[in-house]
């Protein structure tokens, strides 16, 4: 009886003839070490150089995937295992496939993603030439951060390509990219499933290739940030609106009755029409959160929490149009009674401070109005349910 495969070890490759002799004999000794039955699979990208049938004479199971991409090539190998655990990493010789028994304790302690830790700080190790300094000291320990901030992952590394996780926990993911973006969707969506999530620490080589990564480092870098920012409505939106609106309305409120004063300065027209534009701004990075949220969990690229659940049941249309409304009927009662003082001087010429700052306050309740029930219109849309979604 064929013993059944409890380990998948996939690796992308696309012209690695070089290297990938190397990964797969590291690998088989990792499979002996771990005491796993396990199958080593590569996921071909279009090499022309022979790869395939390099890793078909070494005993590895080759796969075609013939759509472009360093996630493409991930999803089509993860997707064809046969086992429960799988592990991941390059096949360029830069991570030790011989060293997967850390991977494996965590896996068989219940942990759903496993990341690898190559800093330094983290407990790992960096071999001379093996990361661009550049990477090392700024594009990794930033974007990292950056991670742990957004979506509270505690990793270390963000950006490791070794990591073990379940078939189940992956498959939980429901992953959607195919590009560089595909890591790290990997460890965002993982975190915002709820997934248990860890990273055990693991030796970085320099890479056998004689050519030059396939990597981009500021076209990657900025792909990477673009997708955890786009992931996170919260900070790309909420939060950043929230203190504009907030600052806008300090000033604005005092400034819309008369100038003030802060010291030897003297705040009039021009910082109210700054004001009005500040909440204005900050609305509409609200707005475009809420609408951004929206989209994505119709999308399947966030998950939809029981406090946005709640959130959407309490919204309607009607409701939205009401609240957009007052704020309307507030400028345009600002503007009558305007009219009404000029009719009153006997349509000569206004205080022009006066009548300036009458026509910023209405002007600018009337924006906040109109964003407020187009929003709402707009929210309505998406949340709107197909035949083929319902």
């Amino acid at each position: 009886m064929k013993e059944e495969i409890q380990l998948s070890l996939v690796m992308p490759c696309l012209n690695e003839i070089e290297t990938l002799e190397g990964c797969i004999r590291h690998a088989q000794e990792g499979l002996k070490k771990g005491g796993v039955a396990g199958e080593i699979l590569i996921a071909d990208n279009g090499s022309t150089d022979g790869s395939q049938q390099l890793a078909e004479s070494l005993g590895a199971r080759v796969i075609h995937v013939p759509r472009k991409g360093y996630g493409s090539a991930l999803r089509a190998g993860i997707e064809s295992s046969r086992a429960e655990w799988i592990i991941m990493a390059d096949s360029d010789g830069s991570y030790d496939w011989s060293n997967l028994v850390p991977f494996l304790e965590k896996m068989r302690e219940g942990y759903d993603l496993v990341m690898g830790c190559r800093m330094p700080y983290g407990g790992g190790t960096i071999m001379p030439g093996a990361m661009p300094w550049l990477n090392r000291y700024l594009g990794n320990p930033v974007l990292s951060s950056i991670g742990r901030t957004l979506f509270s992952i505690p990793t270390t590394d963000f950006h490791c390509g070794m990591r073990a996780f379940s078939k189940k926990a992956y498959e939980q993911m429901e992953l959607r990219t195919y590009g560089m973006e595909f890591a790290t969707e990997m460890v965002v969506k993982a975190a915002l499933k709820g997934q248990r999530i860890t990273e055990v620490p693991i030796t970085l080589h320099k890479d056998g290739r004689s050519r030059p990564p396939h990597l981009r480092r500021w076209r990657d870098g900025w792909r990477h940030l673009r997708f955890m920012l786009l992931f996170s409505p919260r900070w790309l939106f909420f939060y950043p609106g929230l203190f504009i609106l907030g600052v806008g309305i300090f000033l604005f409120a005092p400034l819309s009755f008369g100038p003030i004063w802060l010291g030897p300065l003297r705040l009039i027209n021009g910082t109210l029409c700054v004001a009005g534009l500040m909440i204005t701004i900050g609305l509409q990075l609200l707005c475009f959160g809420l609408l951004g949220k929206a989209h994505s969990i119709a999308k399947g690229l966030l998950p939809e929490s029981t406090r946005w659940i709640k959130s959407v049941r309490l919204f309607s249309l009607e409701k939205g149009i009401i609240v957009g409304i007052v704020p309307i009927l507030m400028g345009m009662g600002i503007l009558l009674g305007a009219i009404f003082d000029w009719k009153a001087s006997g349509w000569g010429t206004l205080d022009t401070d006066q009548n300036l700052r009458t026509l910023i306050t209405a002007a600018t309740f009337v924006g906040i109005g109109t964003q407020i029930i187009f929003t709402s219109f707009l929210m309505s849309i998406l949340e709107l349910k197909t035949d083929r979604e319902a």
